[in-house]
């Protein structure tokens, strides 16, 4: 099976519809599949979900999108840094499913082991649990939340062999492996490809058998969100 495309508009080919609900890799912009994003942007896609930890900044990252108003509705953990995240939401014009990091992370872990539900102590007594249901066990209330079941994930990796196995760089895993395993299909885009046998088998973060397109999207500009910086003092 050939996995590997020669840019994100060729790889998405196919996959993207309206009212599509989409997984995507990252945190703030460290690991976000900049190019697939890019790439869903130009295709005009609209009605979109997106499962996110958060929805980038103001003109970066899945910000794109909603600047384009191609989201519908975010299921995010973070949204502090997004202007138009803010506006919108408060005007009306996009919903939120407020999700905790943690519980984020295990509804796409669940939704890739074919698993439904589970249920959690998270958000037990708060908004977070308003018309979930509720279960007792020892003693504790536990509220069920839902596996993530995407149509379609967009992933960041750092290395890929020609197989799709990948290997995350440091942070930029965040919630890259979940987010790949969630989806009905996975598109990865990756810094190098290399050959197949060259990557150790005890240090590939995700099997290739997880990934069904791949391309190579460098060079990249490894943005910053905020840059901090201190006056320098005479010495």
């Amino acid at each position: 099976m050939k996995k590997l495309f020669p840019d994100a508009a060729a790889a998405l080919d196919g996959l993207l519809k309206d009212d599509m609900l989409i997984a995507a890799g990252g945190f703030g912009l460290c690991g976000i599949p900049e190019r697939l994003i890019d790439a869903i942007v130009a295709s005009g896609v609209k009605g979109l979900t997106v499962a996110s930890n958060n929805a980038g900044i103001d003109g970066e990252g899945l910000g794109k999108l909603l600047r384009t108003r191609q989201i519908k509705k975010m299921i995010s953990s973070y949204v502090g840094e997004n202007k138009e995240f803010e506006r919108q939401y408060l005007a009306g014009e996009l919903e939120v499913e407020f999700c905790p990091q943690g519980t984020l992370a295990e509804r796409m872990r669940a939704g890739g082991a074919g698993i439904p539900g589970f249920y959690t102590r998270t958000g037990v007594g708060t908004l977070v649990a308003d018309g979930k249901e509720v279960k007792r066990f020892d003693g504790q209330d536990y509220i069920l939340e839902r596996g993530i079941f995407a149509d379609l994930a967009i992933v960041k990796a750092w290395r890929a062999d020609e197989t799709g196995n990948l290997q995350f760089r440091k942070t930029a895993r965040n919630f890259n492996l979940p987010a790949a395993t969630c989806g009905k299909v996975c598109i990865v885009e990756v810094e190098e490809i290399v050959p197949v046998g060259s990557l150790d088998p005890d240090a590939i973060h995700l099997p290739g058998v997880y990934v069904q397109r791949m391309i190579v999207g460098a060079p990249y500009d490894k943005k910053i969100e905020f840059r901090t910086t201190r006056e320098k003092v005479p010495a």
